[in-house]
Order: C-alpha cells, then structure tokens, then sequence
C-alpha cells in the first residue's frame, strides 16, 4: 500500500520508476552478441569486428556514430570508427573483475543514432593461470595422540587459488613419511580437500614431532604450486573429542555493525578432565576475506567483527569453527552469518555520452546517455530518475538501467540560449537517498531570421545645394540570430527605374547603414527620388530584408524672381501709352515675374521704388498691376519712367528689377480692349484683317469730321516727334522663353503670362493704345515662338 501511494506521489514529477524492467528503443537487440579475449591481454588488442552484427557498411560509420557505453566510469572497451573493431581500453583482470565467478562475463551496449538504437553484447573474459596456489597459514600444526588408530583422517586447511576452471587447485602431494598418506576429498562445492591418513600408530617416545611439506598443484600449463609445512605433535591419550552445542548457528548481522561487535558464541564441552578437557576455539577452512573480517576467542567462543562488513560486498559468511581439547580430539560446526541490508549506498549515475551543445531548431536530439545504479537490494535499490518540469526534454528509459535525455521538441535559441538540466536519482529505501547531476546545454545558432528593419519605410529630408558625400540619414537593421549570422550588411538595391541615377545621388555604408548624398541636390531639377536599401546577414545562407527609403529635397532661396514682361535685355524698351482722361486706378500695366523656388521662397511682392512723378502711379503688392494713383492733369509730364523691384519671401529674400516707361496721350478716356478671341483670329489672317481696318477707318474719318481732326492733330504731334514715334514701337522678344521659368499660381502674377502691351507705330494711321496677347511660353516651342513673335508686332502698327 504504501509502494502504491508513493508511485502515486513520483508520477507528477515525470519520473520513471524502474524495476528491473528492459526496456528498448527502436530495434534494441533482445539476445546480446557474445564475444571473449582472454585476460591480462594488451591494450588496445583486437576483440572482434562489429560491422557484420551491427548490420553496418563501413561507409555508414560516420552517420551513425556507434559507441560502447557501459555500467562504471571506467570504459574498458574501444570502439574504432575507422575500421568497425571492437578493442581494449586496458588489460582485463579476471580475478579483479570477476573473483571465483565463472564465467566472467562483462556487458556492454552499443549505441547507434540516426536513428537511435541499443544492441546488447558481452564479453567472456578467458581465465589464464597466472595466480599460483598460496597457503594460508606458513605452518600447519596438528596435535594427534598416539593412542589413534591407523586409517583415522586429519583434515588440513586447503591451499586458495584465485584462478579458476582448469586453471584452479586441482590437487595436492605430500612429501614421503611412513606414517601419513594423503587423501583427497570433494566439498560439496567442488573444492578438493586435503585429508592426512594414518597409516601406522605414533609412538610419542619414539618420535614426539614429525614435519611434513604439503605441495598444492593446480591444472595450468605449465602448473603453478604452493607449499606449507604440516608440523604433527603427538600427544598422549585422549579419547574424548569435544562436541558443539550445536551444529549449525544462523545469525543476522547489519551491515555497518561496528568493529568489535559480537556476532555469536559458539560452545562445546569436552567430558575428559584436566588438559583433554580444556577447549580452544579456532577457524578451520577458513579464507582470507573470513579471517579478515572476524576473529573467535580461542576460550570463550565468542565471536567478534574485526572490520565493518558491506553487504553491498559480500551477503553472507559461512565459518567452520573448531573446538579443539588438551589431547588434540576435536569437533567443529558452522556458523552461518547472513548481512543485512541498510540503505546506506546513494543512487550512482554513470554519464556514458553527453553533448553540451546542440544547434537550434532540430526534433528529438540526443543530449546524454546514462545509468543509473544503486548497490542496495529490495526497496534500497530501487530507483526513480527525473529531470525539472519547466525543461523542453525528456527521459526515455532504454536497457539494463539506461536512459536517454533527448529534447521534446525543437529549441529556439533566440528564446532561450542555455538550460541547465538537474538529473535527480532517488531510491525507494527508508531514508530515501538520492544523487543529482547537473549539465548545461548549449542551444548554439542558425541563420533562422532574417534581418528586421527598424522601420518598413524610411523618409529624409535634405536640402538642396548640399554639400557632397553629406550624412542625409540612416537605415537600421537588427538580426535576432548570434555571431555572424548576426552581422548585417547593408546595400542599395537596384532601383526599379532605370532612369533615376541611384549611383551618382546616394551611396550607403556596408557596416552601419549610414546614407550620403555623393552630389549637391536641386530642388528645381529633381524634388523627390525614393529607393530600396537591403540589410542581409553573413549566415550561410544568408538571410536577407528590404526596405523603401524616400529623399525629399527641401528648397532653398537660390533663385531670384525672373521677369517675363517686361523684358530688358531688348536694345528697345518698351512703352506704355497712357490716355490723360484715365482715371484714378487705371490699369497701365502689369509686371509679370516667376521664381524657380516653391513655397514661401516663390512667394512673390512688388515694390516701386522709383518714379518720376511720385504719387502719380502705384504698383500693387501681390499681383505687380501698375495703375494710377490719382487724375492725370496738364502740368503732368508726357514721358515717365518706373522702377519697380520684385522681391520673393525667402531667407535671405533674392529680388529683381524693372524699369518701365510710360507715355501720356491725349483725347482718349477708354481704351480699346479687343477681347483675346480677336486678337487670335486678327493674327491667323494677317493681310486681309489689315485691309478690314483700313475700310473701317476711312468710313469713321468720312462720318466724323470732329474725329479726323482729332486724328490728324494727334499724327502731327507725333511726326513732330519722330525719333519719339520710331522709338515707340514695342519691342517683343524673339524666340521661347527660358523652359524652367514656371509660373507660380497665387503669387500675384497674372494666369498663363498674361500681359498687356500698347504701341505707337510711326508713319500709318492706324492707333492701338491697349492691346492683351495671352501667349503661353511655357507650352510653346520654338517653331511656335518666331510667328507669335511677328504676329506680336504686326498687331501694333500704323494702316
């Protein structure tokens, strides 16, 4: 009952009970192989060659990885990998290993992998005579009276030999005498016992003391033997022999009884009187580990331990005891000594193969082989073996006390890189005594993981007109993984536009992922660019990520704002006419500029910084329209000059200037204004709209008298002037416009360059004061530019 609660008790804890039970792993041999060597053979001798039992090619070796494991720490057996022989370790020593046990039987496992199996073999070690029979005691003495009649036996004490078999005592001689002969007797063990035979009567007068040599032979080849010399004293008569109370004593003694313990009295009584009936006890046959262990008081019997004894070591004792009287008469009887079993002996675990690191990632891997053993019997011998419950491993029972650690499932060493394992052995006895042994296990690396960018994407901003080779920024990646399946290296991967220059605009350092520009950025030509860095790993094979890195170049104030209208670098400048009946706030003209930059840099104001009537004219801030600040008079100069400074919103502000003229003329209070859609199909029938306003005119001098006065007093104030009137036409640029000037919505300027041009051309009769032309320069190309151009002109003349 209390075996099952205790059962009960371990099976939480994941231990496994053995009780002499074999269990195997896959294809564990159930008969073992059996092999011999003789003993005392050299180290490092020929045993047998395994391969043909193990089933093995040696090209299969290597893979497999066959070891001898066996019980003890000592490995008395090699096995070659190269060759599949089975050798020694050391020389054997039958009588150490083994004692008076025959055969001499020593197993052993072999332990193949992959996958993992258990073939059971032993090894016969072949006794040689190499011990020599020995005599206990140098002198033997027996004390016979002369009254004994011929043929009476004296039993002697027998010669140990520590081979056995053929090798083993096999017989003894005794020198010649003529008054013994020697008689050999089988024990019921099988030992041969020497037996002195009387063959004729002593005479003490005659002769008190005879010495004889007792020769023990035993059967090797050659013989080995050992000698004693036998000393007879011959005692006068006797003819009572003492007698044992009893002849059999059965005594149970503890083992670790203390030196000095009684185990037993033993008593005799002898009926003759005086020295025939005086009584000593000694040992007979007794063998060395005996006379060792326990002593007999030759006067009381007693009998004492003389050294702790180990049940461990030997179980139990049998003694033959003497009582020998005054006149050599003796009787004996056994005492049976039985030791008992103390649990007093730990479990003793034996690691047989252990792999202290093991890579990531692989199912059911072999960590140990081990056995476990305990010297204790019964319950004391029992065994429970565990390991921790928090651990991916398992113990699996195999033979003969054999275990395996193995894991149960596959380690990840970025979780957890070391376990330290407690094997615990406990036995069964009262106390229970247990033995623990810890290993630590390495879970070494794979290239399992691949880099991880700190972020998918990455924006950076720079500004243009960057120094070369500057830091614009940096990439990172992490490996979970260790050593150099940890070391990142990072490059720029081909770019998925052919188009964009990734070589000549970035570079990345390999070791820390720091990027560059390599040259100076312009916003103006190249605002955005985006890329792919990749991060890989230098494990084999190499593990690798990406990730998407966005430039945007920030603008800087490095353009000045560019005047589209009016243009000066013309060899004539251009004039605007002015009607003196226009009112206050009448637009005269328009400045119209761009800036390259964005944002605020290309935030654009006007400012008029000179004129030669002050008050008289006013620029407006946001959109550059030039307009009459109050009514024109009399007194108010014909020709004026305008200095008007346009001037962007950057850090530092970058400016331009114009200079603008403009001529004031009589008798017109509005404008012509001819809508843009004229003004188009004016310019596609050049010859034919010119003669149109010819007729147009001539009809309205005819109907008007008043309105051709007018006229003609006009036209002769400006023929008055004729380096004026010549110098009045309006000078229009040839050719396209600059391609990266852009206009800039919002900032004032007029939509689609918008401008208003008004001309006086000398020498015709035809008068244009205000006339809007809406090229688009940006959309033009140059073919488009020289006819617009001329159409410009035409536009403006005299019929």
């Amino acid at each position: 009952m209390e075996v099952g609660e205790r059962k009960e008790r371990f099976l939480k804890q994941r231990q496994v009970l053995i009780f002499f039970v074999f269990l195997g792993i896959t294809q564990a041999g159930s008969e073992p192989r059996h092999y011999s060597v003789a003993e005392e053979t050299e180290s490092g001798s020929f045993v047998a060659n395994l391969l043909k039992d193990l089933g093995l090619e040696i090209d299969d070796l290597a893979a497999r990885a066959p070891r001898v494991i066996s019980k003890g720490k000592k490995m008395r057996l090699h096995f070659d990998r190269q060759t599949g022989d089975l050798l020694l370790n050391e020389k054997l020593d039958r009588e150490e290993l083994c004692g008076p046990i025959e055969p001499c039987v020593l197993p052993f496992q072999m332990l193949l992998e992959n996958p993992l199996q258990f073939f059971q073999a032993e090894i016969r070690i072949r006794d040689i005579n190499d011990h020599s029979p020995v005599f206990l005691d140098k002198e033997i003495v027996l004390k016979i009276s002369e009254s004994i009649t011929p043929g009476t036996t004296f039993l002697i004490e027998r010669a140990q030999d520590l081979d056995v078999g053929s090798n083993s005592l096999q017989s003894y001689t005794v020198s010649p005498n003529s008054h013994f002969h020697l008689k050999l007797q089988e024990s019921p063990s099988g030992t041969v016992l020497p037996q002195l035979v009387l063959n004729k009567a002593l005479d003490r007068e005659e002769q008190p003391e005879i010495r004889l040599i007792l020769t023990a032979l035993d059967g090797g080849t050659p013989p080995r033997s050992g000698t004693t010399i036998v000393r007879i004293e011959v005692l006068d008569i006797n003819d009572n022999a003492p007698e044992f109370a009893k002849l059999l004593y059965e005594v149970q003694v503890l083992e670790n009884s203390p030196i000095g313990y009684q185990v037993a009295i033993v008593t005799a009584r002898d009926l003759d009187t005086g020295a025939y009936g005086e009584i000593s006890y000694v040992f007979s046959q007794a063998s060395e580990d005996i006379r060792k262990t326990f002593r007999i008081n030759e006067k009381s019997g007693e009998l004492l331990l003389t050294q702790e004894l180990d049940f461990e070591s030997i179980q139990n004792y049998t003694l033959n005891i003497q009582a020998t009287d005054g006149g050599g008469l003796s009787g004996s009887c056994v005492v049976f000594v039985q030791v008992m079993d103390l649990n007093d002996n730990p479990p003793e675990l034996t690691m047989s193969t252990l792999i202290n690191e093991i890579p990531e990632n692989l199912q059911e891997t072999i960590i140990a082989v081990f056995s476990v053993s305990d010297p204790d019997s019964g319950d004391n011998g029992r065994m429970v073996c565990s390991i921790q419950d928090d651990l991916p491993f398992i113990l699996k029972p195999s033979v003969e006390n054999f275990y395996t650690l193995v894991t149960n499932r596959a380690l990840d060493r970025e979780t957890r890189s070391e376990y330290n394992i407690t094997i615990t052995v406990t036995d069964m006895g009262t106390p229970r005594l247990k033995t623990q042994h810890s290993i630590t296990v390495l879970v070494s690396d794979v290239n399992d993981n691949a880099p991880a960018f700190t972020q998918a994407s990455y924006t950076l901003r720079v500004r243009e007109n960057n120094s070369p080779a500057l830091h614009i920024g940096t990439v990172s990646a992490t490996d979970t993984d260790a050593g150099a399946n940890a070391q990142v290296t990072y490059s720029l991967l081909p770019p998925a536009d052919p188009h964009v220059p990734l070589a000549s605009l970035v570079s990345i350092n390999a070791d820390n992922g720091h990027l560059f520009a390599l040259r100076s950025l312009d916003y103006e030509a190249l605002r955005a660019f985006e890329f792919r860095v990749g991060a890989a790993d230098r494990g084999s094979p190499p593990l690798s990520s990406q990730a998407l890195v966005r430039v945007l170049v920030e603008d800087d104030n490095d353009n000045a704002p560019f005047v589209l209208y009016p243009l000066q670098n013309t060899s004539a400048p251009c004039t605007e006419l002015l009607p003196r009946a226009a009112e206050p706030g009448y637009l005269v003209t328009k400045v119209v500029a761009v800036d390259g930059d964005a944002g605020q840099n290309a935030w654009l104001s006007y400012q008029l910084l000179k004129a030669t009537e002050p008050g008289l004219f006013g620029v407006w801030a946001h959109n550059g329209e030039v307009r009459t600040a109050r009514p024109l008079s009399e007194r108010d100069a014909a020709r004026h000059r305008l200095l008007v400074l346009v001037k962007d919103n950057g850090q530092p502000p970058l400016s331009a200037s114009v200079t603008l003229h403009v001529l004031l003329v009589d008798g017109f209070s509005q404008p012509h204004l001819p809508p843009p859609e004229a003004e188009a199909e004016a310019a596609a029938a050049a010859p034919a709209d010119a003669l149109t306003v010819y007729l147009v005119v001539a009809l309205a001098s005819v109907s008007s008298l008043f309105l051709f006065s007018v006229l003609v007093f006009v036209a002769v104030r400006l023929c008055g002037r004729g380096g004026a009137a010549r110098a009045g036409r309006c000078s229009v640029p040839e050719g396209p416009f600059p391609g990266h000037l852009v206009d800039v919505s919002g900032t004032g300027t007029l939509s689609h360059s918008y401008q208003y041009e008004v001309c006086l051309t000398g020498g015709s009769g035809t008068l244009k004061f205000l006339k809007p032309i809406i090229p688009n320069f940006l959309a033009q190309g140059v073919e488009r530019g020289s006819e617009a151009n001329s159409s410009f002109r035409n536009s403006f003349e005299f019929s």
